[in-house]
């Protein structure tokens, strides 16, 4: 599991109240990894984007939905998957790679799905499968990121617990700070977790006066170029 610092409530309050673009503005600035890594790509997407941002701990499975199991009609045991979400850090996030190509053949996020996680302290679900039943889920409040959607959950089984993920082109390890919102999801490096909010206050600032001198008559090419210095 990733280590972390140990953030206050505080702390997730400040990191909830950005948003997840500005997050990335951020991260990007400590040079911590490349730009191109450590966050979604258009595959996966909000499926609740007027919901808050969400800010919680990654913890990982692997599932598979196309195929039967070798003996009975379905796979039905998720005792484990349970037992490490509640051993894990809150708020958590449970984060799903579907191993199927292509991924989403069925669903494992429904509406029981939904209420066992709000159950086991989950505030959100990330997955490059499918979901179903968002009205159901949506009234659990579990905020949710996927691939698609789709009808019915077919052969859904986790099979894989606790290990390195890869959703959407975000890889995830066990206990990794994530923030999500309309525009998608990104994870956070512990050892900058805190300084994140601060540093996006700069930036919105720096922001906001480049777009009052886009608008105002002493616009020059020079002068926005003199200006766009702070933000890159």
């Amino acid at each position: 599991m990733a280590t972390s610092p140990e953030l206050t409530e505080q702390d997730l309050h400040n990191l909830r109240q950005v948003g997840t673009t500005m997050v990335a503005n951020a991260v990007e600035r400590f040079n911590l990894r490349l730009r191109n890594t450590g966050f979604t790509h258009a595959s996966v997407r909000c499926m609740f984007p007027d919901a808050p941002p969400m800010v919680g701990y990654a913890v990982t499975a692997r599932l598979r939905t196309g195929e039967p199991p070798i003996t009975g009609g379905t796979f039905r045991d998720r005792t484990e998957l349970w037992k490490t979400i509640l051993e894990s850090p809150k708020p958590r996030v449970l984060v799903v790679q579907d191993v199927d190509t292509p991924p989403g053949r069925g669903a494992f996020l429904g509406n029981v799905h939904a209420a066992v996680l709000q159950a086991v302290g989950c505030i959100g679900c990330v997955t490059n499968g499918a979901v179903r039943e968002l009205p159901a889920v949506r009234s659990s409040g579990v905020q949710v990121f996927a691939g698609n959607l789709v009808v019915s959950h077919a052969y859904a089984h986790i099979f894989e617990i606790g290990e390195t993920v890869n959703v959407g082109g975000m890889e995830v390890r066990p206990g990794d700070l994530l923030h999500g919102d309309q525009n998608g999801v990104i994870t956070i490096p512990h050892e900058i977790a805190r300084d994140v909010p601060p540093l996006v206050s700069r930036l919105q600032e720096a922001e906001r006066a480049v777009i009052e001198f886009c608008r105002s008559p002493s616009f020059s090419v020079e002068g926005l170029r003199q200006m766009m210095k702070p933000l890159f």
